[in-house]
Parts: C-alpha cells; structure tokens; sequence
C-alpha cells in the first residue's frame, strides 16, 4: 500500500530521506503503484485509465552533498481524443534526470536564465512518487487523437440565411483577384 501526499492529498507518496544518498552507493528505487493509486494519478491528470505505470531508478551522490536522480517511467494511459472525446491508449516511455544541489542558490530574476539540467535545492526528502506523477504529466501526449478523428467545418446559420463559411472569414483572401481585374493592360511602346 503506498502512503498518502500530505501536500497534495490523495495522491500517493513514496518519501527517501536524503541523508541515505551518502558515499558512493547509489539508493535503487521502484514506484509501481497499486490500482488505488494509479485511479488517483488518473483522477489527477484527467485520464479515463491508468492500466500501468513504473517509475524506476536511483538517487546517487554527486559531488560532495549533492544527489543525482535518475529514473525510467514506463506507462500505458488512456486518454479522451482531443476531438471526439473516445477513449485513446498510449504508451509511454521517458527518462528523467534531476540534480539536487546541496548548496543551491536562487538566481536573482536579473541573472535568470535556462539552466542546462533540471537543478533543485536538496530538499530533507525527496518524495519520488510526486516527481514520477509530475514525469508522467509532462510525458503525456498534449491532444491525443483516436484513429480516423478529424476536424471538419461545422456551418450553422438561422433558418433562410446561408451559412457563414471559413473562406468568407478571410477578407483579404480575394484581394489578389481583384487586383488583378482592376489592372489596365500595359499598352505597348511604339
């Protein structure tokens, strides 16, 4: 059973203290969440199904204080089609990489700029299952589509009046032709 996420509740949580990354052991970890969970995950992120879903990696020292995570998600989603709302079924692969730094200071917004890699302050615990549910957010397909699902153009006017079509919201589309009809022919030099 995974435990409940204080600060986002009814999510699951699976904590590591960061004071048990010492040395040059790495801390191997699995978040594979049981068919509760993974119904709060889906509830979460607005998803019909969430039939599986693996989080699994290490957290391992870098540097002097510093903590290296790096994990593997692996899950199948379902989603509603982004135009017809039936179900639609992904599968999901991506790696992440976060670096904790010990001594980390914010820039100030002047110096802010991208940084290469994903750096946080080291937090006391590093709670693995809210950054795999953050992963699998980020991985998720933006406007899923089911097979065969397209946009089409709807005409809709009262009765006797001719629908307005999406040619005639382009006013500047005829603006070519007639141009061209307004021209004179060049007459030739003698």
């Amino acid at each position: 059973m995974t435990e409940t996420n204080a600060a986002n509740p009814g999510l699951p949580t699976q904590p590591y203290r960061s004071a048990l990354v010492s040395g040059r052991k790495p801390l191997r970890f699995t978040f594979a969440p049981d068919l509760a969970a993974r119904r709060q995950i889906a509830d979460a992120l607005d998803l019909i199904d969430l039939p599986e879903f693996t989080f699994k990696g290490e957290l391992s020292p870098s540097g002097r204080a510093d903590v290296m995570l790096r994990a593997d998600l692996a899950a199948l989603v379902v989603q509603p089609c982004s135009i017809t709302l039936a179900p639609v079924r992904s599968k999901l692969a991506d790696t992440t990489e976060r670096r904790y730094a010990y001594d980390y200071a914010q820039p100030d917004a002047d110096e802010l700029e991208i940084p290469e890699d994903d750096i946080e302050p080291l937090p006391e615990t590093i709670d693995i299952a809210a950054v795999a549910i953050e992963a699998l957010a980020l991985a998720l397909p933006l406007y899923p589509r089911a097979r065969g699902a397209e946009f089409s153009e709807a005409a809709f006017a009262a009765p006797g009046v001719a629908p307005l079509q999406s040619a005639d919201l382009k006013p500047f589309a005829g603006l070519a032709a007639l141009a061209d009809k307004l021209k004179k022919p060049e007459e030739p030099e003698t």
